[in-house]
């Protein structure tokens, strides 16, 4: 989706000003100072209009009426739902070089609650200060005066394209992740329309009411494009956004985004969803976001487990914790507890890397998230994206769609969409962002539309004809499953313990190596004593070898009948010993031996040979028993499943449904290919020779 030349003019000329800075700043802190006053401008920009008449009735009515809360009747006059009653603007402000500093903060002071509170995220007191100090304030000030960010000739989308393009600068300069704090506008319209596909009829009821929610807003692009898509199909539709943020200069560019289009702000939050939800009673009909992944969850782990622990699925994280090193799982599971259990329920969109499709073991905190999701009938689609789509990363990423409200043609399936060829290459790259979705804008395919309508068509084996490579072929697209397809019966597979036993001068050695046989000629007490002690082990340790070397040579096949005899030697040598020396004689004088007896238990039961237990994993639909006989029991005839260790897992191996096979090339032309090299090479060494 491109930007405009104005939005990437602006932005430029933005980014111009920062230059300014060089020199007093480090580059890393460069948006410490033009991102508040962006936000600044744009306010001033937004209030200039109506500017005259609020000061007029603010001076002439307001001061006079001694109302305890005046703030009400002025956004009223100002048109929007803040207003400033400071007598300066920008252009006010450069026309006093000497005093800037007093002015901008009269100025500041002058704005309503929610449009101060924005400007305090920032810490810009201590920013004027400094600029102040640096003789730069005035110059900067100056510079934002000459820019117009008024709605109608910047608006709210495009806004929106000028702070992540500059975030994205002042990531790259600082080394952070430019990632945690928007998302490609396009990849959010695709999750839009995926989201609000199968209730277009709703959306479109006179007066209708929605609740938005991302638990990680960022700058508040999501909530931008999902308020402005159901405008688009209802023009009488009331969408309510709410958000959480945990950078607080992205809160404040939410938040004030927020204010000039008239949202509720003390919908956005401030905090860390996880420790601090700020929203803690709310339910959502729509919710969507692009939480960070692979970011881990160590400074919030106690919090997190404590509720797990305690609250369980009364909680938001009963269906289990993930690796600590990734949690996009707390994510989608907060989201899924934030959903509303009746009036249609919700539907949850939200963006991962491929970490959580596999992750995780049966029985790890991964698989059982996974388990839960879709033994809930909640997972309802996945669609893999192109990769180089993100500002901060490469890698292909995927798009869920989580629902508790799926269609009945849906019910028990799961679709994967695979749109990983939906993308064109962009004019210019932004960082790791190298390809684009397609919107049809400029007469080009509209590929978000193409990808909506094979979600929306629901159709297993779907194929379209697609480039790849620089060249057209069929593909397929799309693929229906039933929600037990992804699990699986891991099975703890055991083999029979066959031992044999000798008495032999290699095996006594491993004997003398047995932590148990060596701790007998340690001692913790001192002097004297431990002396005595050290000599006792010493002379035990004799007295064993001695009973051992009277059993002679003999090969034993039955560890029964070796222990019996082993029992006999020590007794008649007069050697008494502990069950751990019993222990460490049996490990030192074994050796694994097909041809042996099977060791058994106490109750008659084959022992386990840990050294050759194995796994496998057999999908749920198919027949544990018949599995065995089939895939496990021609090769090994003696084993058998634990079944006190089989655990349910589940997983989603997208690539391994999508991928198709290539055959090699002919071994003539690779023959043919190597032949020519030789020649070439071989032709280049004559030349220099």
């Amino acid at each position: 989706m491109a930007r405009t030349e104005q939005v990437r003019q602006l932005a430029n000329f933005i980014w111009s000003i920062a230059e300014l800075l060089r020199g007093d700043y480090k580059q890393a802190d460069y948006g410490k100072v033009i991102l508040p006053f962006t936000v600044l401008r744009r306010l001033d920009c937004v209030l200039e209009p109506t500017k005259t008449v609020v000061m007029d009735f603010y001076e002439n009515k307001v001061k006079s009426m001694n109302l305890k809360n005046p703030e009400p009747l002025l956004n009223q006059k100002a048109g929007v739902s803040f207003h400033n009653i400071s007598q300066f603007t920008f252009g006010k402000l450069k026309e006093d070089s000497d005093n800037v500093a007093a002015n901008l903060r009269n100025y500041i002071n002058g704005f309503s609650v929610a449009g101060r509170e924005i400007i305090d995220y920032f810490n810009f007191n201590d920013q004027i200060n400094r600029l102040d100090e640096a003789n730069l304030l005035f110059l900067i000030v100056k510079r934002f005066a000459e820019i117009d960010l008024h709605p109608e000739r910047v608006s709210n989308m495009e806004m929106g394209y000028v702070f992540e393009e500059l975030i994205r600068k002042f990531s790259e300069l600082s080394n952070e992740t430019a990632g945690e704090h928007f998302t490609p506008r396009e990849v959010i319209r695709l999750m839009v329309n995926l989201l609000f596909l199968n209730d277009r009829d709703i959306l479109t009821q006179k007066g209708i009411v929605k609740t938005i929610y991302d638990p990680a807003a960022g700058t508040g692009g999501m909530l931008s494009v999902a308020e402005e898509y159901i405008k688009e199909l209802n023009p009488d539709a009331k969408p309510v956004v709410f958000g959480q943020e945990i950078n607080p200069e992205s809160y404040a560019i939410c938040k004030s985004d927020m204010l000039i289009k008239g949202q509720v702000v003390s919908n956005i939050k401030f905090g860390n969803t996880f420790t601090t939800d700020g929203l803690e009673h709310e339910r959502f009909d729509y919710m969507l976001s692009n939480p960070p992944f692979g970011v881990e969850w160590k400074k919030v782990q106690t919090y997190v487990k404590a509720e797990y622990d305690k609250k369980g699925f009364d909680g938001r994280f009963g269906a289990g914790l993930p690796r600590i090193s990734d949690g996009s799982f707390l994510f989608l599971q907060h989201m899924i507890y934030k959903m509303k259990r009746d009036n249609g329920g919700s539907r949850i969109a939200i963006v991962f890397n491929g970490s959580p499709l596999f992750s995780g073991s049966a029985g790890s905190g991964e698989s059982d998230i996974r388990k839960w999701i879709i033994e809930n009938d909640l997972l309802e689609a996945i669609v893999a994206m192109p990769d180089q789509l993100f500002y901060n990363t490469g890698i292909y990423t995927y798009v869920w769609i989580v629902t508790n409200c799926k269609t009945p043609a849906r019910k028990g399936k799961i679709q994967l969409i695979n749109a990983i060829y939906y993308y064109r290459k962009m004019s210019r790259s932004l960082g790791n962002k190298r390809n684009e979705i397609g919107d049809g804008e400029d007469g080009k395919p509209d590929q978000i539309a193409e990808i909506t309508r094979i979600y929306g068509e629901f159709q297993h084996d779907t194929v379209r004809r697609l480039e790849v490579d620089g060249k057209e072929k069929d593909v397929i697209v799309s693929k229906i499953f039933d929600n037990e397809d992804f699990g699986y019966w891991r099975l703890t597979v055991e083999r029979p313990l066959k031992f044999n036993f000798q008495v032999s001068d290699e095996r006594i050695v491993k004997l003398e190596n047995e932590a148990a046989f060596t701790n007998l000629t340690v001692s913790k007490k001192r002097g004297g004593a431990a002396l005595e002690e050290i000599e006792e082990g010493k002379n035990l340790q004799k007295s064993i070898k001695a009973a051992l070397q009277a059993l002679g040579d003999k090969l034993y096949k039955n560890r029964d009948a070796f222990e019996k005899d082993l029992i006999k030697a020590l007794k008649k040598a007069d050697v008494k010993i502990s069950a751990q020396i019993k222990k460490a004689i049996l490990n030192a004088l074994s050796k694994r031996d097909e041809t042996a007896d099977i060791c058994k238990d106490k109750d008659g039961n084959p022992e386990p040979d840990v050294d050759l237990r194995d796994y496998e994993n057999v999908p749920l639909k198919d027949n544990i028993d018949e599995y065995m006989k089939q895939e496990v029991l021609p090769h090994v005839p003696d084993a058998w499943v634990d079944e006190s260790k089989t655990k349910i897992g589940y997983e989603i191996p997208f690539t391994r449904h999508f991928y198709e096979y290539v055959a090699p090339r002919p071994l003539e032309e690779i023959e043919k290919e190597i032949k020519d090299l030789e020649d070439e090479i071989q032709g280049m060494l004559e030349g220099i020779l």
